[in-house]
């Protein structure tokens, strides 16, 4: 069954984290069989308390272990360094028919 990781973002440092995280994760998550469906600053928070969380990124993963994969691997760790101090992050990992 297909699972989505939904990762609401704010940003501290937008070129800083464009620059250097948001050109590094890409080709890990294809690596690891993922693909990104959205990738967009700008979202409105309509409800819940996410204010300031308004950059949106959702991937598409062939199931909940791949996206898993992904995440635990040592090479995701190594990256995900990079967005230390530049962001805050929610994440979420679904699936869905």
């Amino acid at each position: 069954m297909p699972a989505y990781m939904i990762i609401a973002c704010r940003i501290h440092d937008r070129e800083a984290f464009v620059s250097g995280y948001g050109q590094a994760v890409p080709p890990l998550v294809e690596k690891f069989g993922g693909e990104y469906i959205v990738v967009a600053p700008g979202a409105d928070l309509l409800e819940g308390t996410l204010q300031g969380y308004g950059s949106i990124a959702i991937s598409k993963w062939p199931d909940k272990a791949a996206a898993k994969r992904f995440w635990q691997s040592d090479e995701y760790a190594e990256v995900k360094q990079m967005r230390q101090g530049l962001a805050d992050a929610e994440v979420l990992l679904v699936e869905a028919d």
